[in-house]
């Protein structure tokens, strides 16, 4: 399992951010009972940059705490050729990209830890990585149940 951590923000987490991300990145991926190894690239930034991408990608101008890129766009069987890295076999599963002030705004308004909110965005991000979403309150309602246990 490969985990790349990029932090790009100036204002820093005071928790190891790392441990809690490979943690739950590791817990999601035994969950979901992925047959293959995986690797999945976690983006740690400032509103400004949130904002930026979640403007150019979806079209939303305004900042975000977290966003999903999921690297299988169809069935797997299709083209699985796309989907692993060469060089090291490993299915590539997608990208997260994480605000380090929203991070800190809910773990302040909700009422709970900075870890906390952390590893439940990262565990939101992995089911959207593994194709699960909530536009529809049933899928509403398997998604959190799913993030809920990781």
């Amino acid at each position: 399992m490969t985990i790349n951590i990029e932090y790009e923000a100036e204002e820093k987490l005071d928790l190891d951010y790392e441990k809690i991300i490979t943690d739950v990145v590791n817990e999601a991926v035994d969950y979901e009972k992925c047959p293959y190894e995986a690797e999945v690239n976690v983006t740690i930034v400032d509103s400004e940059s949130i904002h930026e991408i979640n403007k150019e990608y979806r079209n939303i101008d305004s900042p975000t705490d977290v966003l999903s890129f999921d690297a299988i766009e169809d069935e797997l069987e299709n083209n699985a050729e796309d989907y692993f890295n060469p060089d090291t076999g490993e299915l590539l599963l997608g990208d997260i990209v994480l605000c380090v002030q929203k991070i800190k705004e809910q773990a302040d308004k909700y009422g709970h830890s900075e870890k906390r909110e952390l590893a439940f965005l990262t565990a939101h991000s992995m089911m959207h990585l593994f194709g699960y979403d909530h536009m529809t309150p049933e899928e509403s309602a398997v998604m959190e149940a799913k993030q809920n246990e990781v």
